[in-house]
């Protein structure tokens, strides 16, 4: 499949990132916003990346697509013991496979720190290096 413009931002990683994730809504109460999810992000830049992982509910499409619902998302870069803490929109959703409710998930971030974008686009750097 050719690569989106909105994904040229982003720098596939040869080894995609670890993700952890949570659903965040203010106007939505449910079991499955406790849960904390498992995911990669094969494609990431400083203020955004490419999430693959799973959407529990398709009902909430929508909230995401509209900002109602927001996810709080842990980013676990390699060597690192500290993972960086992101607070992101969801852009775009492709790819949902129905029978398991993963898909590929557009992120901006919303909310984080500065240093931690600092060590977003070093690793970034990093990757698109021969030894990356």
């Amino acid at each position: 499949m050719a690569e989106s413009p909105r994904e040229r931002a982003l720098v596939k990683l040869r080894t995609p990132l670890e993700v952890r994730f949570k659903f965040l809504s203010k106007t939505r109460q449910e079991a499955e916003q406790e849960q904390v999810y498992e995911g990669t992000a094969p494609a990431i830049s400083a203020q955004g990346c490419l999430l693959a992982g799973k959407i529990p509910k398709f009902d909430w499409l929508t909230d995401l697509l509209t900002q109602k619902m927001m996810l709080g998302i842990n980013l676990l870069l390699p060597h690192d013991p500290d993972p960086i803490k992101v607070l992101g929109e969801v852009g775009w959703i492709e790819r949902i496979d129905e029978a398991t409710g993963r898909c590929q998930i557009g992120v901006t971030f919303k909310d984080i720190q500065a240093a931690d974008r600092s060590k977003i686009f070093a690793h970034q750097v990093k990757a698109q290096l021969p030894s990356g």
